[in-house]
């Protein structure tokens, strides 16, 4: 196991987990001015395009379970490289949500993932499964085909970034959007109770949708 894949990871995971928070717990109540939704989602696009840029060329950029384990069944990441990439991504978006519990003015959900009132538009447990398998389908649709031989280069950074500003502004108002476990995880310890009891869907939807949008992307390009 590469220690430098690891540890960029890490870093990678806390820097997207942290673009979603600090935008969701700070910006929303601005003395200058809401940033919003739109604010969220730029945060986050941004963050994204600038770490794949700056460090993703040692670990790949994941940054995400879902993605990890989705480039798995798509055949393009070793399955056994897999769990220690998935722990380093969980401890850094553990770690950002403690940042930003010890900063404190953080609401007590924590910006968690969920449905019912955990959910802007009390949206339904179905809807949020459906929504999170959907989009994260599609995430791995554009990160195979924004990273497959011949691609031009140095763009898929800037399509993935752009992709997940388009997937938070769809999904934020019905699951707040995770398409990402370990995002989901770290708000869910600090906020724990419902948000913590929530936690599965977020682990289950963005994986199967993971699965499902790396093969058909296999199956597309073959």
């Amino acid at each position: 196991m590469n220690i430098k894949a690891l540890v960029a990871e890490f870093i990678g995971t806390f820097m997207l987990t942290g673009a979603v928070l600090g935008a969701a717990f700070y910006s929303f109540g601005a003395p200058a001015g809401a940033a919003g939704i739109i604010g969220v989602a730029l945060s986050i696009g941004i963050t994204v395009f600038a770490t794949a840029r700056a460090i993703g060329h040692i670990s790949g950029g994941h940054y995400n379970p879902a993605v990890t384990l989705g480039l798995v069944a798509g055949g393009r990441f070793k399955a056994g490289d897999a769990i220690g990439y998935i722990v380093a991504q969980c401890l850094g978006a553990i770690a950002v949500t403690g940042v930003f519990a010890t900063i404190g003015n953080a609401p007590p959900t924590f910006a968690a993932n969920g449905y019912g009132s955990l959910s802007m538009l009390d949206a339904s447990l179905t809807s949020v499964l459906i929504i999170e398998t959907m989009l994260t389908a599609f995430f791995l649709i554009v990160i195979m085909g924004s990273t497959r031989p011949g691609a031009p280069a140095g763009f898929a950074p800037l399509s993935i970034g752009l992709t997940l500003t388009a997937i938070h502004l769809m999904s934020i108002p019905i699951s707040n959007t995770s398409v990402n476990p370990a995002r989901s995880l770290g708000p869910a310890v600090f906020a724990g109770g419902e948000a913590l009891s929530q936690l599965w869907v977020f682990w289950a939807a963005p994986i199967v949708g993971a699965v499902i949008g790396a093969l058909i992307y296999r199956w597309l390009d073959e």
